[in-house]
């Protein structure tokens, strides 16, 4: 994490050196030690990059930026059906950004770190004449009988998703004020889901074993089926009525106008979708109760390819998030 710029080593030392780990010897060192793991077991390493006006509003609260930054890329991991160990942060901060923005931003790292026991091992730290940008990359761990693939769903299996569909692509537009006329306790629960994911880590490391494809969604749920549907070379058939969708969603989409696939088309759910043979079936509900954390079929693996909803093809090109 290293320059000759003092203000870089001042930085490091007062927000950053006290969440590295052990191995990461207070970051003082030009790279970090990972820790030794089970020979059966292999490392997973994921890596997601946020941009303010991109990822997130230049407005939002620091601590829940470093939160979602964090967030983001466990649901990486969990996707996987890896544990989390630890991660490695590269910070461009806008010149003459106010000390008082990293040192929350920091703090909201500590929170996270603490809730889902990971560590920072390393990374760097510059300045930027643009906006700020932030890149995380972390580190997990899979057992003999992972990881989950996106290229391993199989005609006859169930499609499942975790939690619900929809919340995220609605709280970009409460964290936007757009939805300024609608209740304030769905607006807040709207923009928190925006702005904090849930990433299902306990879920995921559990159907190791029990899933075949698996994926967390970020770009949509029918975007990121799609990819699954062609990395595995199968078909994906959902219904409509089985996605679970809030209740506040279902609210804010009567106000607008909007009909439930609109909800499946955005971003930032980062729930994960996965695919399981029907004999499974008891062991993914006692695994949904154990963690807390809803699971619900929404569908099935046929052969063929693309995706279908309702029994019409989807085009996959018109829908889900894409940078370019």
């Amino acid at each position: 994490m290293g320059s000759d710029n003092t203000g870089e080593f001042d930085l490091i030392a007062r927000f950053f050196a006290p969440l590295a780990a052990p191995d990461a010897y207070s970051l003082t060192d030009d790279a970090a030690l990972l820790p030794a793991i089970p020979a059966d077991h292999r490392w997973v390493v994921t890596k997601d990059a946020m941009v303010a006006g991109v990822h997130f509003l230049p407005d939002d609260p620091a601590d829940l930026v470093a939160r979602k930054l964090l967030r983001v890329n466990l649901s990486d991991l969990a996707g996987m059906g890896a544990r989390p160990v630890g991660y490695a942060l590269a910070t461009a901060w806008p010149k003459g950004i106010d000390i008082a923005y990293i040192d929350a931003f920091s703090e909201g790292l500590k929170h996270d770190q603490h809730h889902y026991d990971v560590t920072l091992v390393g990374g760097d730290t510059v300045s930027t004449d643009g906006p700020l940008t932030l890149s995380l990359t972390a580190f997990g761990t899979v057992g003999p009988s992972g990881p989950l693939r996106r290229n391993a769903a199989r005609p006859g299996d169930d499609i499942f998703v975790t939690g619900t569909i929809g919340d995220g692509m609605l709280g970009l537009r409460a964290a936007q004020g757009l939805l300024a006329h609608m209740k304030d306790a769905d607006v807040a629960y709207l923009a928190d889901r925006y702005r904090l994911p849930q990433p299902r880590c306990d879920l995921g490391a559990a159907l190791a074993g029990l899933a075949h494809g698996g994926m967390d969604v970020s770009d949509g749920l029918l975007a990121d089926l799609g990819h699954m549907a062609t990395a595995s070379g199968v078909g994906m058939e959902i219904s409509s009525q089985d996605v679970p969708v809030s209740a506040t969603a279902i609210r804010v989409l009567n106000d607008l106008d909007l009909d439930l696939k609109a909800l499946f088309t955005g971003g930032d759910d980062y729930e994960i979708v996965f695919t399981a043979g029907g004999e499974h079936l008891d062991a993914i509900v006692e695994i949904a109760q154990r963690t807390n954390v809803p699971v619900t079929r929404i569908g099935s693996v046929v052969a063929g390819g693309g995706v279908r909803l309702d029994g019409a093809e989807i085009d996959l090109a018109a829908g889900g998030w894409r940078h370019f």
